[in-house]
């Protein structure tokens, strides 16, 4: 079959100039180019799969439905598949079921499938609707997507799990330029309608589709950290054991991240997870500061305190790409390094240099741009800032990256064209040296 691209669907170029407008208020018009130049050059089917659970198709429809609409609008059609618990659990209890589950499944006798199944197709018929309302093309898709088997039918009774995915449904909505909303139904060889868990089937979809993005839309917006906060990135490769180990990681939590690894596992290394709300959406997928929880397979951090641990030649391409200067010849001759951090396929790197007093003077953190996006150059900071109790360094005043060295920084201290930073650092004494160190270095990049 031939790949479907996006540029087939049909949108108004005036409608897409508008939009991409409105996006240039959330970021760079440099990052939105980049993202819609990437997502639009992929099979449609690649995009993205968006799972949406019953509570956000509750309470949020409205959102949820604008988010939708807005992709369609600058030319993306995601695959959209929903569940509907509550909405199940408040349909079984008005007609005297009592709700059994077993292992985090539904039970489902035919008495309760009959209500899943009317209470499924309500539900995908009341977003397709919504969009259609806002003049998006979207098509409801009930059955013929999943076949499935029985899981255990005395212990689930009607519960099927997902054996294969016919994607001729999908590929007919995209084709047509209209947004496909599945409901997470599945039959079975002989034609048994089952139930299916929304998480089982949104899996299996991924993994036959191997998408870019896969989307969990929620109503917290993300995962949470110790304080109650979302956690805007995870690098799986460097951060998984250590989040396992966590002691504020409660058991749902920790589930969760250990589904997401196994399904990143299935798909390629470029693909992603984002969890967000409905109506950050756009700003998850279009600029690099994303609005929720991204989470990657991601690379490994290697380090050492030898500079002929790294293939020098690729670590120079990668630090001039990211800046977009030549580095100085002499560089790596005359600078005493401490250690350097550098991710597995030389995409983001970051070098400590000796200095002053103990304290290791930060001399280059560089990150591709179809990096940045990934959270890669945090999870090496990560890793770096795990080995680093005191550090210094400086950044030009017109650098992006500044707010996050504001967030990460005990303090900070600007003369034109510098900003020096510093962590970790009490005495005034000693700040005061570092920071005159700091701005007083020479450059090891050409002008611009």
């Amino acid at each position: 079959m031939t790949p479907l691209n996006h540029q087939t669907a049909v949108h108004d170029p005036q409608t897409r100039q508008t939009i991409v407008r409105l996006l240039s208020s959330m970021a760079s018009a440099k990052e939105i180019s980049q993202y819609l130049k990437r997502y639009s050059q992929l099979e449609a089917a690649r995009f993205a799969v968006v799972k949406v659970g019953g509570a956000v198709l509750r309470d949020d429809l409205e959102a949820l439905s604008s988010s939708l609409a807005f992709l369609q609008d600058v030319g993306l059609t995601p695959i959209v598949i929903h569940g509907a618990g509550p909405q199940l659990d408040a349909a079984l209890a008005e007609v005297g079921i009592e709700k059994q589950t077993k292992n985090g499944l539904r039970v489902t006798t035919p008495e309760v499938l009959s209500v899943v199944r009317k209470v499924l197709h309500a539900q995908n018929f009341a977003l397709v609707e919504d969009l259609q309302a806002r003049d998006a093309r979207a098509t409801s898709i009930v059955s013929g997507v999943f076949e499935a088997t029985l899981m255990d039918q005395d212990t689930y009774g009607l519960v099927g799990e997902v054996v294969d995915v016919e994607l001729g449904p999908i590929r007919a909505s995209l084709k047509a330029g209209s947004i496909p909303v599945l409901a997470c139904l599945g039959e079975t060889a002989t034609g048994q309608i089952v139930n299916i868990n929304a998480d089982f089937a949104a899996n299996a979809l991924v993994a036959k589709l191997q998408p870019d993005k896969i989307v969990f839309l929620t109503e917290t917006g993300g995962l949470l950290n110790a304080d109650g906060d979302i956690i805007d990135s995870i690098n799986l490769s460097s951060e998984y054991d250590e989040l396992m180990d966590a002691a504020w990681i409660n058991g749902g939590m920790r589930v969760k991240i250990q589904q997401i690894k196994a399904l990143l596992d299935t798909v390629p290394l470029s693909s992603s997870v984002s969890i967000t709300r409905p109506s950050e959406l756009a700003k998850e997928l279009f600029t690099h500061r994303g609005s929720g929880t991204l989470v990657r397979k991601g690379e490994r951090v290697v380090s050492s305190m030898q500079w002929d641990a790294f293939d020098l030649p690729r670590l120079r391409t990668l630090i001039e790409s990211a800046f977009g200067r030549k580095l100085a010849s002499n560089y790596f001759n005359d600078t005493r390094l401490l250690k350097a951090y550098v991710s597995e396929n030389y995409r983001a790197a970051l070098i400590l240099a000796e200095a002053r007093d103990g304290v290791p003077y930060l001399d280059k953190f560089a990150v591709l741009d179809d990096a940045q996006g990934e959270g890669l150059g945090r999870a090496v900071w990560h890793v770096m800032r795990s080995e680093t109790p005191t550090l210094y360094w400086r950044s030009r005043r017109s650098n992006p990256v500044n707010a996050f060295y504001e967030s990460e920084s005990d303090g900070s201290y600007k003369r034109d064209p510098w900003t020096a930073f510093w962590y970790g650092i009490d005495a005034f004494s000693k700040i005061e040296l570092l920071v005159e160190d700091a701005l007083s270095r020479p450059p090891t990049l050409e002008a611009a």
